[in-house]
């Protein structure tokens, strides 16, 4: 039996009269990669933020890598790595100062060889030596994202990583990420983009209503799709027809 490694149980968060968080449950195995989809404002981001440990919950269990997020935050900060919507780079240093930052704050054995990996896998390599603040959009996504990477941490949270990115950097950005889930790293993923979970995700969720209001895996959510058509060939649903049919669009257009 794989081990869990992130575990919610009844998780609630409000802000003001604003019921965000309606008793969300979900688990995730070691790696798995987990794709969280929902609305704007839908409360993906406040999930990442509690299990990351930057904002408390009102009620709930919530445990990462075993450990519980409100009692050993310290244990929960030492295990993950969380790459938010807006990239987390220092526009003074150079992109190969950023990744050193991080690995010496990490505690990284060689971070000069981490680095240089890291770069040239992004293909920042080039650029290694420019201030970040240079970075087009898509330069700043990928280091923020490599930067991540540094230390192998035992779960990353990866909130809407590739907004902004051009095609090919979107597609390594993937492979990296099905790299690790190859390796044992678990991964939670929010994304805009039905396809990315389609590619990417073992499991998915469906987050309104502040609930999960369906999950599993990719063909399991298809059986909640009305039967396909036949006319002259069989067409299989996309996951964002399913996504559509299960909120309805009555809910999709209040939102």
């Amino acid at each position: 039996m794989r081990e869990i490694m992130i575990q919610v149980h009844n998780l609630h968060k409000s802000f003001k009269d604003n019921d965000v968080l309606e008793g969300v449950g979900f688990q995730i195995h070691r790696g798995e990669i987990f794709a969280l989809l929902g609305s704007n404002g839908a409360g993906k981001t406040t999930i990442i933020n509690i299990l990351s440990t930057l904002m408390k919950p009102d009620k709930g269990d919530v445990n990462v890598c075993g450990y519980d997020v409100l009692r050993q935050p310290e244990r929960v900060r030492q295990s993950i790595s969380l790459t938010g919507q807006f990239a987390a780079v220092d526009g003074i240093l150079t992109g190969w100062e950023n990744m050193m930052l991080i690995a010496r704050l990490r505690g990284v054995k060689k971070p000069n060889a981490v680095a240089d990996h890291l770069l040239e896998r992004f293909g920042l390599s080039e650029a290694a030596d420019k201030r970040a603040a240079v970075y087009s959009g898509g330069m700043t996504r990928r280091l923020d994202v490599a930067m991540s990477l540094i230390g192998n941490p035992d779960v990353i949270f990866l909130d809407e990583p590739t907004t902004g990115l051009d095609p090919e950097s979107r597609i390594e950005v993937w492979k990296t990420v099905k790299e690790l889930s190859e390796n044992g790293t678990t991964i939670l993923l929010t994304t805009q983009y039905l396809e990315e979970a389609e590619q990417l995700a073992d499991k998915i969720a469906i987050l309104h209503g502040g609930k999960v209001i369906a999950s599993g895996t990719l063909e399991e959510l298809k059986k909640l799709f009305p039967p396909a058509k036949k006319e002259y060939i069989e067409k299989q649903p996309t996951l964002e027809e399913i996504f559509l049919a299960i909120i309805g669009p009555e809910k999709e257009e209040a939102q």
